[in-house]
C-alpha cells in the first residue's frame, strides 16, 4: 500500500471527512516522525511499534566492481520495530507462512 491508497482508504472509512483533510492528517503524522526522529528522538505508538534511529559508524568498505577500498562515512538509518500487537496480528493462525517455511517442507 502506498501513501495515496492509505489516504484513500481513510477517506472511504471516514465519509465526514473531505479527502484533502485526510491527506493533510497522514502527512503531519509522518511529517512530525520524522522530525522527532532527526532529532534523535524515539516514536512509540503503543500496539503499532517504534520508530528510532541508529548511528551507524564510519567503516572501510571496498568496491565491488575494481576491489578498491572506499571509506563509507558514518551515518544515520530508520529502524522500525513492530509492536506486540502488531506481530501478534501478523502471527494469527491462517496468516501467511515465514520465509523459509512452507507447508509440508520438514522445516519448523
Amino acid at each position: 500500500m502506498i501513501k495515496s491508497e492509505l489516504v484513500q482508504q481513510i477517506a472511504a472509512q471516514n465519509p465526514h471527512l473531505y479527502q484533502r483533510d485526510v491527506e493533510n492528517i497522514v502527512n503531519a503524522i509522518l511529517n512530525e516522525i520524522t522530525a522527532a526522529m532527526a532529532k534523535g528522538d524515539r516514536v512509540e505508538l503503543r500496539g503499532f511499534g517504534a520508530f528510532s534511529v541508529k548511528n551507524r559508524p564510519a567503516r572501510t568498505g571496498r568496491n565491488p566492481r575494481t576491489g578498491e577500498h572506499v571509506a563509507v562515512a558514518k551515518k544515520s538509518v530508520p529502524f522500525f520495530k513492530t509492536g506486540k500487537e502488531m506481530r501478534e496480528r501478523l502471527n494469527r493462525n491462517g496468516a501467511a507462512p515465514a520465509l523459509g517455511s512452507v507447508a509440508g517442507d520438514g522445516q519448523g
